[in-house]
């Protein structure tokens, strides 16, 4: 009788919890298949990025691309942009590619969800995908319909047998934990967080206002495109990435934008002088939009 193949996966998003994590485990488990959703929408900087990451680790990040892009399913779906109500690009450009890339084999799948983090990150439905939060602490424990589905004590117990030691803490990861293991392995954090604290495509619906307009500054002819795939019909209905409003319309409003942002900024400082700037402008933005982004293109 076969015994199926056992794998060691982690997704890289081109972010720094991700990468940290590749930091912690990629002596340790030597046989980790690294993997990247590349939806062919993403910042250059990411791609930069994962590269870097991959000179100084020395490892190989496969990447993973959809049979159809984004274009196709667009007009699949009638031009219906993605949204927070329908996030189709998740599911067609990311879980699904990943889901083939694991097929019928048991995978332990490497999640880079911190303990400061209330989420618990993309949980997949086949029992065969099996999640590993390294950066959660020793209680951690995950329940649904109340049923125990995950017990970090477990998993512990469970590698210590197959004489893999786990890098987990008794209080887990926090976000200046994982900027520390970044920054004390010389490859430092992504250049798009000067300006955008998401990894991602770059027409990302979750992106806030400011950061548009700075995709604008950083990038115009990314934001060309992503304003291009705007439209209006002759009905008056309009199909936009910001609800209410055209990419078009927020330049147009740019300077104010960036006056506000600034304005924010100084008060955050002024909160919180201890934090980063990065730490800052997250906040910021946060408090500019409360909606979480897809769990599985920020890890």
């Amino acid at each position: 009788m076969n015994r199926k193949k056992i794998r060691h996966i982690m997704g890289l998003s081109g972010g720094k919890d991700s990468t940290g994590l590749a930091i912690l485990l990629h002596k340790l488990i030597p046989d980790m298949e690294y993997f990247f959703c590349d939806t062919l929408k993403e910042l250059p900087e990411t791609y930069e990025y994962i590269q870097k990451v991959e000179t100084r680790l020395g490892i190989r990040v496969k990447k993973l691309v959809a049979k159809r892009g984004f274009d196709d399913f667009l007009e699949l779906f009638g031009n219906y942009l993605p949204s927070q109500r329908a996030r189709w690009c998740t599911k067609l450009l990311k879980i699904q590619p990943l889901e083939e890339f694991v097929g019928d084999d048991i995978a332990y799948s490497y999640v880079g969800i911190r303990a400061d983090e209330e989420r618990n990150g993309y949980f997949s439905a086949r029992p065969n995908i099996r999640p590993v939060y390294v950066y959660k602490p020793l209680n951690f424990k995950l329940r649904h319909m109340g049923r125990e589905i995950y017990n970090q004590d477990d998993i512990v117990e469970e590698f210590r047998q197959q004489g893999i030691r786990l890098p987990i803490k008794k209080d887990g990861y926090s976000i200046d934990d994982v900027r520390d293991v970044i920054n004390e392995s010389g490859i430092g954090m992504p250049k798009y967080y000067d300006w955008r604290t998401r990894s991602g495509c770059y027409f990302c619906f979750y992106q806030r206002k400011y950061e548009w307009v700075m995709l604008a500054e950083k990038h115009p002819n990314l934001f060309d495109q992503a304003a291009a795939y705007e439209k209006e019909l002759p009905d008056g209905r309009r199909f936009t990435w910001n609800q209410g409003e055209t990419l078009r319309e927020i330049l147009e409003r740019k300077e104010s934008i960036k006056t506000d942002h600034k304005k924010r900024m100084v008060l955050s400082k002024c909160n919180a002088p201890d934090k980063t700037l990065m730490e800052q402008l997250e906040a910021v933005l946060d408090g500019e939009d409360a909606d979480k982004p897809c769990l599985i293109c920020t890890l």
